[in-house]
């Protein structure tokens, strides 16, 4: 499995302090590893759209057909990632 961040997903990524960073980037480490260590869920109405939740922090995702990519979207606060 491999993880490819859109560049609208490394700007949102980028704005955020270096602790949320690490973090968020340790939930999406774990997710490849063992997809059921961590807190993701499909997104309702929507085909191939996921979430992953770190703190008050989403990662909103698409997953491929095959499931051998995914493709990290956006990162944004839960406030904002539902809109």
């Amino acid at each position: 499995m491999r993880l490819e961040f859109t560049r609208r997903a490394e700007k949102d990524l980028l704005k955020l302090d270096p602790d949320t960073q690490r973090r968020i980037r340790s939930a999406l480490d774990r997710m490849l590893i063992n997809p059921q260590a961590v807190d993701l869920k499909k997104l309702k109405g929507e085909v191939d759209l996921w979430r992953l939740r770190s703190g008050d922090y989403r990662v909103i995702m698409r997953i491929n057909e095959g499931g051998m990519t995914i493709y990290a979207l956006r990162v944004l606060h839960r406030r904002e990632a539902y809109r």
